[in-house]
């Protein structure tokens, strides 16, 4: 077996059965701590403070744009870019199709991936500068936050050096590069890619329960 099916074969099966475990079981665990017993009437409806949570702060607010807008541009460039290279770039198209679900979509052309993916390295590149630049961001980021940005970065560089298929070694670099991310996200603070929509829908559904707007 050449390091090629290796990576694209058992370690894939093992890493993506890890994945899938893993943030099931976190989930899981969010989930099953149920809500607390509220014994005051509820002032209005907690599921429209929940969506309203989600969908305001999307965006900062008005008066926070001035302090917020260098980690809300970087952010959406790398979230953004980042899924748009998960789900639209062609080789991932035809892995999706062959080893997944067995069905495709157009891919992006080749000029929009080069855009995308200098648009997600920019992102990532400037949310992990001020990560470690901004007083703040320095004292509450630990090894989990830069092994995160790092295993990202791997990962989405070794896909582009891939890109070429010039050689079945450089897709397999990348192949093995996704499976440790895919092994360390259910584990780390990645996981807040999934999570995020439970904990602001939570504030909210607080918020809105008491007529508070989120």
């Amino acid at each position: 077996m050449t390091f090629l099916e290796w990576t694209e074969g058992p370690l894939w099966y093992g890493a993506s059965a890890i994945f899938v475990v893993g943030a099931a079981w976190r989930l899981f665990g969010i989930l099953r701590l149920g809500r607390r017993v509220e014994l005051s009437r509820p002032r209005a409806s907690a599921a429209s403070g929940a969506l309203a949570a989600i969908v305001r702060h999307a965006l900062p607010r008005g008066e926070y744009v001035e302090r917020t807008w260098y980690h809300v541009v970087a952010g959406y460039l790398f979230h953004l870019g980042l899924f748009a290279l998960l789900l639209f770039a062609a080789p991932h198209v035809a892995f999706i199709h062959d080893r997944l679900l067995g069905v495709g979509w157009t891919p992006l052309p080749r000029w929009a991936f080069i855009v995308v993916a200098e648009l997600a390295f920019a992102g990532l590149i400037l949310l992990w500068v001020r990560r470690i630049c901004d007083p703040v961001m320095r004292q509450i980021s630990d090894r989990d936050d830069h092994l995160g940005t790092w295993l990202t970065f791997i990962a989405m560089l070794t896909g582009c050096l891939a890109l070429q298929e010039t050689s079945p070694v450089l897709r397999g670099i990348h192949m093995l590069c996704v499976e440790v991310w895919m092994v360390y996200f259910p584990f780390s603070r990645l996981m807040h890619a999934f999570t995020w929509v439970l904990s602001r829908g939570f504030m909210g559904a607080n918020y809105g329960r008491r007529g508070v707007s989120p």
